[in-house]
């Protein structure tokens, strides 16, 4: 469900109701109502926070599982250097 995503994300990231809410310009009882199912944010809001967290609006609306990093501000080889520690992460589970 996307209110289960929505607060995944933000704990994940060690932000709190109110951190977030100032990362997205709404107010933390925003958050709230999303995570608690209230309300649903906006078509537009949806991609504000896909963005926000470099998600997929699909892994939000838990069409698809699959979870992403944004390299596009990264050089070639910074995104090598990440490619390398996800493959030691990996290897040591």
């Amino acid at each position: 469900m996307l209110n289960d995503r929505i607060k995944e994300l933000r704990l994940s990231n060690g932000m709190t109701q109110v951190e977030l809410a100032r990362g997205l310009s709404v107010s933390k009882q925003c958050v709230s109502n999303w995570e608690n199912n209230n309300i649903q944010p906006s078509v537009d809001m949806l991609v504000k926070i896909a963005r926000y967290f470099s998600v997929s609006t699909d892994y939000l609306l838990c069409l698809d599982n699959h979870k992403y990093i944004n390299v596009n501000d990264l050089t070639d080889t910074q995104i090598a250097h990440i490619r390398q520690i996800i493959k030691d992460i990996v290897q040591k589970d």
